[in-house]
């Protein structure tokens, strides 16, 4: 269940309660969304990533609405900072991502959308798991940096088409994404950026992933819904 906490315009701030916690998270809905991208943020990071919110603007200008939620509690999040265990949690991030999809699914604004996941860091491990939780429900997933090697045996159920992207830079990771893009079954692609390191810090770099995330959200999100609104009664 969620509870609308304010508006402004179509910038909505939300609360999901996904069993015993209350989720916080923005959902930004174009007047004519063609799909919806849920962003799982990675390790110490949140919904006020301006990584993340940069990439979500660029999504939302071509129609595609967003959701970015806090999958840790701010009291997780200040322990989090101490232990750093949380953010490796693929189970708990998972949980939490999947009860946002959940009630994406039966918001009236986004249940006749078709699904995405956008992943960060170790926020990409959990995307891919619940995208193989959800196979019918999440039609594209795109890794920024990610580590989608820690989805380990769910990569080989995942069917939603897959762009992995990483930084020329940031070496280890990669190589991680290269095991993990080999134990991919679906739909895929590895993209490495000139330049980029981790963060995406370099000029015109997180611009790259943003146009590379939209062309894939528009291929697998955008063009199935245009086909479901064609063929819905009218």
């Amino acid at each position: 269940m969620a509870e609308t906490l304010g508006a402004k315009n179509d910038d909505r701030l939300i609360q999901i309660r996904v069993g015993r916690v209350a989720l916080e998270g923005n959902l930004s809905l174009p007047e004519r969304a063609g799909g919806v991208v849920l962003f799982a943020h990675g390790s110490r990071s949140s919904r006020h990533s301006p990584r993340n919110r940069h990439v979500a603007r660029m999504l939302n200008r071509a129609n595609l609405a967003t959701l970015l939620v806090d999958l840790l509690t701010p009291e997780e999040e200040a322990l989090d900072v101490r232990t750093a265990h949380l953010r490796f949690d693929i189970g708990l991030l998972t949980g939490r991502l999947i009860g946002a999809t959940d009630w994406l699914t039966q918001h009236p604004d986004t249940r006749h959308l078709r699904f995405g996941y956008f992943g960060a860091s170790t926020g990409a491990g959990a995307a891919l798991v619940a995208a193989a939780e959800r196979p019918n429900v999440v039609g594209a997933v795109v890794s920024r940096g990610g580590r989608p090697d820690l989805a380990g045996p769910a990569l080989a159920r995942v069917r939603a088409p897959t762009l992995l992207i990483v930084g020329e830079y940031d070496l280890q990771v990669v190589q991680l994404n290269r095991v993990a893009f080999a134990q991919l079954h679906c739909e895929k692609e590895l993209v490495i950026v000139p330049g980029a390191t981790h963060l995406f810090e370099e000029p015109g770099t997180l611009d790259e992933v943003a146009r590379l995330a939209r062309e894939w959200f528009e291929r697998h999100l955008m063009a199935a819904q245009l086909m479901d609104n064609m063929s819905s009664p009218s």
